[in-house]
C-alpha cells in the first residue's frame, strides 16, 4: 500500500486523532478514523462503493480478502465499515476462532455478531436499541395508517405478522421472542425482556421462566440461525438502516483445527456463501478475511471442491490489474518504501495535535522515519510486510510520545530500538527467530 500524504493534512478533530494514535500505541488497529491512515484503497473505493450501494437496494454481496499477515486485512475490513457506516449500516467485526467462536457452529457466530453490533448511535451491543427502534418505526407506521391508541397493540401485531412472515417460515420463534419482549416491556418486567433478548440474539442458558412467557423453546441451533439472521436484517431494514456490513476475520485459523471440525466449518461456509448469492439475506454485505495459504492450501479452501469453485479468483496477473469486482480481493502488503510513507503521515497526524509539532517533524524527520522501519524490519527477519503494527508501535511510542514530552531527547542518540519477546504475536516471534539466527553468514550451518 502506498501513502496519500493529502489526507493526513486535512483538518481533523482532537477525538479523532486520539482514537488513532492511541489504538497505535498499543499496537492495535483503530477501531475508527481509518480514513486518516487509508493508504493505497483509492483503486478499491467505485467498485466497493457500487456494492454497498447495490446491498442498500435490497441485494446481498459477499467478498472473500487475502493477504498475508500484516498485509492490511483487518484494517481494510474496518476501513470498508466506516465507509458502509456513513451508508446507516449497522455493523458487527467477528473473530472466528476454535474455542470462542467455531465456524462450524453457526449458532455461535450469530451470537457473536449480535453482542458486536454496532451503528452510528450505538456501541455494542446495539441489539436492544435496534429492536425498540424498530417496534416505534411499526407504531410509527400504524399510527400514519389512522390508528387510534387503542387500536394500536394491535395493529403493531398485525404488522409485526406481517413484516416478518418469510422470516417465520424458517425462524417462527424469532417472531415469537420479539412478541415476548414486547409483552415483558409493557408490563415493566425488566428481567424479563432482558431475558428473551438475550434468547433472540443467541445467548444460551436463558432462564426457563423468560422462554415460557416468550412462548420459546429450548436454544438456537447451527440452522437456526440463518432464520434468525434474516429476521434481524428484517429488522435493520425496518428501523432505518440501509443494511448489515459482517466481518469473520481469521478464517484461516480453520487450517490448525481438527479435520473433522475443519470439515464441518468449510461447509459451513459454503453454505453461507450459496445462501447469501440465493438471495436469501437481502441487505447483507458479508466479508471474510484469510491468508493466501488458506485459500490455495490444502488444509483450507482447496479440501471443499465446492467451495474452492465458489471462491475461484484469477491472481496470474500482475496485481495493478486485479479486479476488484471478483469475489477475493488481494491485500499485496507493505514496501519498506509504503511502510515509511505510512510513518511519515503519523508523524504528520501526531504532529498536528502535539505540544511541541516543528520539534517533532525536525527531530522525527523523514530520513530517520526510514532508518526506524528499516531496524524493525530487520527485526523481524527483514520481512518488511510483517512489521507495520510494530514499526507504528514503535513510532508512536518509543519515539513521538518522547519528542513531544522531553526537549532534550533525540532518538538517534538516546534510543536504541529493542524488540522483546513479550511485545510480539506469534508469527512476529518466529520471524524473529530466523532473523536472528541467520543475522550474518557466520550464522549459516553448511552441510560441506
Amino acid at each position: 500500500m502506498s501513502t496519500d500524504r493529502s489526507r493526513a493534512t486535512a483538518p481533523v478533530s482532537a477525538a479523532r486523532r486520539r482514537t488513532v494514535i492511541d489504538a497505535l500505541r498499543r499496537g492495535a488497529v483503530p477501531e475508527s478514523g481509518l480514513d486518516l491512515l487509508a493508504t493505497g484503497l483509492d483503486r478499491f473505493e467505485a467498485a466497493l462503493d457500487a456494492e454497498l450501494d447495490a446491498v442498500v437496494a435490497g441485494g446481498a454481496v459477499f467478498k472473500a480478502v487475502r493477504g498475508e499477515y500484516g498485509a492490511g486485512k483487518t484494517f481494510f475490513t474496518r476501513w470498508l465499515g466506516e465507509r458502509a457506516k456513513r451508508r446507516n449500516f449497522a455493523v458487527a467485526e467477528i473473530q472466528v476462532s476454535e474455542t470462542e467462536t467455531p465456524l462450524h457452529k453457526l449458532e455461535t457466530v450469530y451470537r457473536r455478531l449480535t453482542e458486536r453490533l454496532t451503528t452510528t448511535s450505538f456501541p455494542p451491543s446495539a441489539l436492544r436499541p435496534v429492536v425498540d427502534a424498530w417496534f416505534y418505526a411499526l407504531e410509527e407506521d400504524a399510527l400514519a395508517a389512522g390508528a387510534s391508541e387503542e387500536q394500536l397493540p394491535d395493529e403493531v401485531e398485525k404488522l409485526l405478522v406481517a413484516r416478518l412472515a418469510e422470516v417465520s417460515r424458517h425462524a417462527p420463534s424469532f417472531a415469537a421472542a420479539l412478541r415476548g419482549y414486547r409483552a415483558a416491556v409493557a408490563n415493566g418486567d425488566e428481567t424479563t425482556a432482558a431475558a428473551v433478548l438475550a434468547w433472540l440474539g443467541g445467548q444460551p442458558h436463558v432462564a426457563a421462566a423468560a422462554r415460557r412467557s416468550a412462548g420459546v423453546r429450548g436454544d438456537l441451533d447451527h440452522f437456526g440461525a440463518f432464520g434468525f439472521l434474516q429476521g434481524l436484517l428484517t429488522v435493520l431494514r425496518d428501523s432505518g438502516h440501509a443494511g448489515l456490513f459482517v466481518v469473520l476475520d481469521e478464517v484461516e485459523t480453520l487450517q490448525r483445527v481438527r479435520s473433522d471440525a475443519r470439515d464441518k466449518a468449510l461447509n459451513a461456509l459454503r453454505q453461507l456463501i450459496d445462501e447469501v448469492h440465493s438471495g436469501r439475506f437481502p441487505g447483507l454485505y458479508l466479508v471474510i478475511t484469510g491468508t493466501p495459504a488458506f485459500y490455495d492450501g490444502q488444509q483450507g479452501v482447496q479440501r471443499l471442491a465446492p467451495l474452492a469453485q465458489r471462491l475461484a479468483t484469477d491472481f496470474t496477473t500482475d496485481p495493478r490489474f486485479d479486479n476488484p469486482r471478483a469475489v477475493q480481493l488481494r491485500l499485496p502488503g507493505f514496501t519498506h518504501e509504503s511502510l515509511v510513507g505510512l510513518g511519515v503521515t503519523i508523524r504528520d497526524l501526531y504532529a498536528d495535535g502535539a505540544q511541541a509539532p516543528e520539534r517533532i517533524k525536525a527531530v522525527a524527520d523523514d530520513a530517520y522515519v526510514a532508518d526506524l522501519a528499516a531496524a524493525v524490519g530487520g527485526a523481524l527477519g527483514g520481512k518488511v510486510g510483517v512489521a507495520p503494527r510494530l514499526f507504528l508501535k514503535k513510532l508512536v511510542g518509543d519515539v513521538l510520545d518522547r519528542i513531544d514530552q522531553f526537549e532534550d531527547f533525540d532518538p538517534r542518540q538516546h534510543y536504541r530500538l529493542t524488540v522483546g519477546r513479550t511485545e510480539l504475536t506469534d508469527v512476529e516471534r518466529n520471524f524473529a527467530a530466523v532473523g536472528a539466527e541467520f543475522a550474518s553468514a557466520d550464522a549459516v550451518k553448511l552441510d560441506l
